[in-house]
C-alpha cells in the first residue's frame, strides 16, 4: 500500500484549491506592506532593533520546534557580528548559537540568489557543524529508513517515512528545480508568496534529504520563498507561530505528507503566515513603546532597575510572566531585599512600573508600563 506522497503515481505535482483562503492572501499581502512601510519610517536604531528582535526570536523558535533550547545570548551576538554591528564575536559557551546567528542573517542577505545544492550544505554545515556525529554539508546516505518517530522505545509511533538515501539526489535536484522555475520571472512562477512558501516547505521535509537538521532547514526555505515571491526580507517569525501550537504543525505536516492533494496543508500554513505576520506588527509596535518608555525614564533609573527592566522586557508584548517580584528582583539584580523593595517602590512612584498584583506581600507584582 502507497501511504506516503513520494510513493504515489502524482509525487510531486500538488493540487489544491486557494479557496478558502483568498481572504488571508489578500490580508497578508495588506499587512505585509503595512509592516514594511512602519519599518521604514522607524528611527534607524529602533528599525534595526526590531529587525534583530525578529531574526533573533525565529532564530530560537525554529530550534525550540525541535527540542533544542539555544543560548539566546550568545545567538544573539553572533546576529550582530554578521549584521556588521560588532567587529568580533565575544567568548560564547554555546558554539551551535555561532552558526544559527550566521544562518539567519545568510537567510536574509541571499534571499534573491537561485537557490542551489551547495546553497543547502553551506546552510547545513552552519547549523551542524559542531555536532560531530552528523555529516554535514551533504546529503544522507544510510541505508535504514530515514523515519519521523514518537513514543518512548518499544511503543515507537512512525509517523512519516521518507524516500531513501539513494533516491535523495534526484529527488533535491528536482525540488531545486521546481523552487527556481517558481520563483518571479521563472517559467512556473508562482506569485502568491504564502502559497509558494507553504508548497516548498512539505515538498522539501517530505525529500528530508539530510540526517538532522531538516525541520530548521525546511523552516529556511519557507522564509526564504516568501522573501523572494514578495520581492524584499520578509519582517516576521514563522517559527515563533509554529512553536506556539507545535502540534497543530506536526499534525498537519503528516496530514499533508498521505496524499499530493494539499489544500488543508495549504488553508493551514497560509493562516500561519498571516498569524505570523499580524505577530511581527505587535512585536514592532512594542518595540516603538519600548524606545519611547526609555526615553522617558532613562535618566531615572539605576542600574540595577536598568537590568532588571531590560529583562522583564525581553519577553515581549505578553508581559513579564507572573509579574516582577521582590523574590525575582533580587534574583535578576544580585541586591538585599531592602534595596529590591525600595527600588520597586520608586519604579511604581515614577509610572515606570505598573502594579499588576494587590494582594500585598508576596501576592503584590508589577509589570513595566509600557
Amino acid at each position: 500500500m502507497k501511504i506516503y506522497n513520494w510513493q504515489q503515481a502524482d509525487w510531486p505535482h500538488f493540487s489544491f484549491s486557494p479557496k478558502n483562503v483568498e481572504g488571508d492572501l489578500l490580508l497578508f499581502a495588506e499587512k505585509a506592506g503595512r509592516v514594511s512601510g512602519i519599518l521604514q519610517a522607524l528611527p534607524k536604531d529602533t528599525r534595526q532593533e526590531a529587525i534583530i528582535d525578529i531574526i533573533l526570536s525565529e532564530a530560537i523558535k525554529t530550534s525550540e520546534i525541535e527540542g533544542e533550547y539555544p543560548s539566546r545570548k550568545d545567538v544573539l551576538s553572533s546576529i550582530k557580528r554578521n549584521l556588521g554591528l560588532i567587529e568580533s564575536l565575544p567568548p560564547v559557551k554555546d558554539k551551535s548559537a555561532i552558526g544559527l546567528g550566521e544562518l539567519m542573517i545568510d537567510i536574509r542577505k541571499t534571499y534573491n540568489d537561485p537557490l542551489t545544492a551547495d546553497k543547502l550544505f553551506a546552510w547545513h554545515r552552519m547549523l551542524l557543524q559542531e555536532n560531530k556525529r552528523v555529516n554535514s554539508g551533504a546529503w544522507r546516505t544510510h541505508e535504514e529508513p530515514m523515519q519521523v518517530i514518537s513514543g518512548a522505545m518499544g511503543k515507537e509511533k512512525v509517523h512519516y517515512e521518507a524516500p531513501p538515501s539513494s533516491h535523495v539526489p534526484d529527488e533535491m535536484n528536482r525540488f531545486i528545480a521546481w523552487f527556481n522555475e517558481t520563483a518571479p520571472g521563472g517559467k512556473n512562477e508562482i506569485k502568491s508568496a504564502p502559497i509558494r512558501s507553504a508548497i516548498a516547505h512539505l515538498y522539501f521535509e517530505s525529500i528530508h534529504p539530510f540526517e538532522d537538521g531538516n525541520g530548521r532547514i525546511g523552516r529556511a526555505i519557507a522564509e526564504k520563498a516568501l522573501s523572494q515571491t514578495i520581492g524584499r526580507p520578509i519582517i516576521l517569525s514563522l517559527s515563533k507561530t509554529i512553536e506556539a501550537h507545535k502540534t497543530d504543525y506536526y499534525n498537519s505536516l503528516e496530514l499533508a505528507q498521505r496524499s499530493n492533494k494539499i489544500t488543508p496543508w495549504i488553508e493551514y500554513f497560509v493562516r500561519t503566515v498571516l498569524a505570523a505576520q499580524t505577530e511581527a506588527e505587535i512585536q514592532i509596535a512594542f518595540i516603538l513603546k519600548k524606545t519611547r518608555f526609555f526615553d522617558r525614564f532613562k535618566d531615572k533609573l539605576n542600574d540595577r532597575q536598568l537590568t532588571v527592566i531590560k529583562r522583564m522586557l525581553e519577553e515581549g508584548a505578553g508581559g513579564f510572566e507572573g509579574g516582577m517580584n521582590a523574590r525575582k528582583y533580587i534574583s535578576i539584580a544580585k541586591t538585599s531585599k531592602a534595596t529590591a523593595t525600595r527600588d520597586m517602590q520608586h519604579l511604581l512612584e515614577i509610572g515606570a512600573f505598573a502594579l499588576t498584583g494587590t494582594g500585598g506581600g508576596r501576592s503584590t507584582s508589577y509589570q513595566v508600563n509600557i
